[in-house]
């Protein structure tokens, strides 16, 4: 057998240390070895190499300049109620349209939650115990039949949870939406490195590979061919969000109107801070341009600034929550001109080999990871727009077993809202000071999945339903 020229590529890198265990490995693995080899581009390894782990500088995140970023605030907190009907409508004309789709980042698993499959598998509603992706499932096809068009959904997942993520769709059916209109392909993966620059290996036959970060979402649909697809529908606005927050709006007309009416390539939802030190990023303004800045980045001192009515001044937390425009995504994927996500070093704990391949468990960083992030697009978008959401309308992730961002955090904010609406409806629900119903209470998104559609579908109802504990509404 001839030698792949792969391996004249890895060395001539001055990455040959990847087959150092070719020639005694069984030839499956030899093909394992060669396919995960195949998805590394040596040359952007090597560009990384030189200015995120051998010219890693101690200067840290640059703060010049910086300052609060304007939002659109909604009109309870004094926005113009002229310009959210204005954008809910313009909102409703691109769905009606077909214009736009959702998309999910998938790639997780429930680990975190000592939950053992995809994080998107999860059981969080209240009284059906929903999964994470039945819950969006439904949102998404309520919204179709609210707007006379059935949206397509992409969902990107990991190498880890791809296969058993098309299973539990194919085995719910998936969850009635058309199967032709939901759309799955796998996160691009980075190899990491030690603090020389060279590609470790997790054992003999296996390199050791990550996501690339949500940020590497946008150039995943580019290379799965989402976005020619999307161009062939007519689709080309994005509404993207992430697989662990339930309450998300996945389909918001008025975000997706904001976006439309100003013309703009990438739209966000803020949050007010519960409190100054809130583990979430800052939407700032930077040299005329919307960035976001990790909490970890911005010094405590700032983040607890104030104006002089006593708000906080970097109020503005980021949640994750985007609008994006096709286009935009395929030029920020191509990388052409300049135009390119960073990518952001991590040190970490790589469990990896030793020269003569036994496995090695290292007690502290022994290697970086490269990742990208979403919210770093912004300073490359044109017309950009922060709008205000309410937080229990839009944002409560399942993030750990316990504590803060929980299940039973996310479904008591679940109950909140179901509890919410009925109010709005007219019903005397019992709750406590923090609006918890004393009783366990579902609506199902395909009777209503936000405010709005909620109350067309109990106004419909000739006799209404007594709030009951398990009481569930379809």
């Amino acid at each position: 057998m001839s030698r792949p020229p792969l391996i004249d590529q890895f060395t001539r890198a001055g990455q040959a240390q990847v087959f150092a265990f070719f020639d005694r490995l069984a030839p499956e693995a030899q093909r394992q070895l060669l396919a995960e080899a195949a998805e590394i581009d040596l040359a952007e390894v090597d560009r990384l190499n030189r200015t995120l782990v051998l010219g890693r500088t101690a200067a840290g995140v640059n703060l010049a300049g910086l300052a609060p970023a304007p939002y659109e605030p909604l009109p309870a907190r004094g926005g113009p109620v002229v310009e959210w009907d204005r954008a809910k409508a313009a909102g409703e004309v691109a769905l009606r349209a077909g214009k736009v789709a959702a998309f999910t980042v998938a790639g997780g698993q429930g680990t975190r939650l000592g939950y053992d499959g995809p994080k998107g598998t999860f059981p969080v509603t209240p009284v059906k115990h929903k999964p994470l992706f039945q819950v969006f499932a439904e949102k998404i096809q309520a919204a179709g039949r609210r707007y006379g068009r059935p949206l397509h959904w992409f969902i990107m997942t990991s190498h880890q949870n791809h296969a058993a993520t098309e299973g539990f769709f194919a085995e719910n059916k998936f969850f009635g939406l058309d199967r032709a209109r939901v759309h799955f392909f796998r996160q691009g993966r980075m190899p990491a490195v030690d603090f020389e620059g060279r590609i470790m290996l997790e054992s003999p036959e296996v390199i050791a590979l990550s996501p690339d970060g949500h940020g590497g979402s946008l150039r995943a649909l580019d290379r799965s061919g989402a976005l020619d697809l999307m161009k062939r529908e007519g689709i080309d606005t994005l509404s993207y969000f992430q697989v662990d927050n339930p309450l998300v709006r996945c389909i918001d007309p008025a975000f997706i109107g904001w976006h439309v009416l100003r013309g703009s390539e990438m739209t966000s939802k803020m949050v007010p801070k519960a409190h100054a030190g809130e583990k979430v990023g800052h939407f700032c303004t930077q040299g005329g341009q919307v960035v976001v800045i990790e909490y970890s980045d911005l010094p405590a001192r700032m983040q607890a600034e104030t104006d002089a009515t006593g708000k906080l001044r970097y109020l503005a937390g980021s949640i994750a929550i985007h609008v994006l425009d096709r286009e935009f995504v395929r030029r920020m994927s191509s990388g052409t001109d300049g135009v390119a996500l960073p990518f952001h070093r991590a040190d970490k704990k790589i469990a990896t080999i030793d020269a003569t391949g036994n496995p090695v468990k290292p007690a502290k960083p022994n290697g970086v990871k490269f990742e990208m992030f979403v919210f770093d697009a912004l300073p490359f978008a044109r017309n950009t727009v922060v709008i205000e959401t309410a937080r229990a309308d839009d944002f409560s992730p399942v993030k750990n077993a316990e504590g803060a961002d929980s299940p039973q955090t996310c479904r008591d904010d679940q109950l909140r809202q179901f509890a919410r609406w009925l109010k709005a409806g007219g019903v005397a629900v019992q709750t406590d000071p923090t609006g918890l119903p004393g009783k366990v209470i579902e609506v199902s998104p395909l009777f209503g999945y936000d405010e709005d559609s909620f109350a067309e579908a109990w106004g419909r109802l000739p006799v209404k339903p007594a709030v009951a504990e398990g009481l569930y509404l379809e």
